[in-house]
């Protein structure tokens, strides 16, 4: 009697064990990142001083300009999301590059249009205060509302609240990379990939050249960051 009870758990064991390993794996679309909901163009280029044509050089990663080299930014929308890009200067001030104010959000925001920093043909010059220029890129599918309050309240207070105010913006935008990135990384990590950099074209005259020409193309899943740092000689 008990072998044969003991045959029969035996026999139900293994075929449990073999219908669980008859069931198919979970299909490799579901581990996969969902589709990217953070797109668009952004160009970073400087004008060097020593450079005798002026063609536009990338700025990718962190890097030493000199006083007098020339630099502009593009933003260019593929997609609705917000893209946020600040710096901060060699005395701690803070700009706000893009959006050009808060409040273009709801109005001039739109996809496949070129936004230029500073707008027009115009380049920045760097000046001869050196120092660290750091520039922040930051885009989300959410507006950043908690960031958007700091930059709100640095230009709004008074000269000798500015630095206490941009220490604290400079941490929102910190704060904001590790809450997204730890979410991203539990979830859905941000893909950014690097589109072609297509041809510069040679100036002619004093015609100004157009940093559109060296954008990168930008994809992301829920939210996108990139800090460079130049060190400004």
């Amino acid at each position: 009697m008990r072998t044969i009870i003991l045959l029969a758990i035996v026999t139900a064991c293994f075929a449990l064990g073999s219908r669980f390993s008859e069931d198919p794996a979970a299909p490799a679309s579901a581990i996969q990142q969902s589709e990217s909901n953070i797109g668009f163009e952004w160009a970073f280029g400087v004008l060097a001083t020593n450079e005798k044509v002026m063609t536009p050089i990338p700025i990718s990663r962190d890097t030493v300009l000199k006083s007098g080299d020339e630099i502009k930014l593009m933003v260019k929308l593929a997609k609705e999301c917000f893209v946020y890009i600040l710096h901060q200067g060699p005395k701690g001030e803070v700009n706000l590059l893009f959006p050009y104010q808060i409040q273009q959000f709801q109005k001039d925001y739109l996809t496949d249009k070129n936004y230029y920093i500073p707008k027009g043909r115009d380049w920045l010059k760097l000046d001869k205060t050196t120092g660290k220029e750091i520039f922040f890129v930051v885009a989300s599918t959410d507006r950043l509302l908690d960031l958007e309050s700091k930059i709100g309240n640095y230009f709004s207070a008074d000269a000798s609240k500015k630095q206490i105010l941009a220490n604290d913006l400079v941490s929102e935008i910190r704060n904001v990379r590790k809450r997204y990135t730890t979410f991203a990384t539990n979830a859905e990590k941000p893909v950014t990939i690097g589109g072609n950099i297509r041809g510069t074209e040679k100036v002619e005259g004093a015609r100004r050249p157009d940093v559109a020409n060296i954008s990168v193309q930008v994809k992301a899943t829920n939210f996108y960051s990139k800090t460079i740092t130049i060190d400004h000689e």
